[in-house]
């Protein structure tokens, strides 16, 4: 998978999302390693998710982890807090705010879900 590939199919699994009940902002800055390797970011503002392939410096949350975990992630398929506690992400920043990557990944319960 090349970094474009992971940008478009990050960005088909986002525009397919509901963020309308996610109220605050929250940028999530991630950093892929290996394979697909280069930054990106997953910004939720005003009820909308949205994937772009910059850097963002003004994030609140910089994870760092593989192309095939960071889809895993943003498709619902793995938990986030497990995801960390097994070492797959690395998470910095505010910390408080990354539960809402939980929310918006489709798990369960979460906000952000397939339509």
């Amino acid at each position: 998978m090349t970094y474009e590939e992971l940008v478009a199919t990050l960005k088909e699994i986002v525009e397919k999302a509901d963020a309308s009940k996610i109220k605050e902002h929250v940028a999530f800055q991630f950093n892929v390693e290996g394979e697909a390797s280069g930054a990106l970011y997953l910004e939720v503002a005003d009820g909308k998710a949205h994937v772009e392939p910059y850097e963002y410096y003004d994030r609140d949350i910089l994870v760092t982890t593989s192309a095939e975990t960071l889809i895993n992630l943003v498709s619902g398929k793995l938990d986030p807090v497990k995801a960390y506690l097994e070492g797959k992400i690395k998470a910095e920043g505010n910390l408080g705010k990354a539960s809402i990557l939980k929310e918006i990944t489709g798990k369960k319960k979460g906000i952000l879900k397939r339509k």
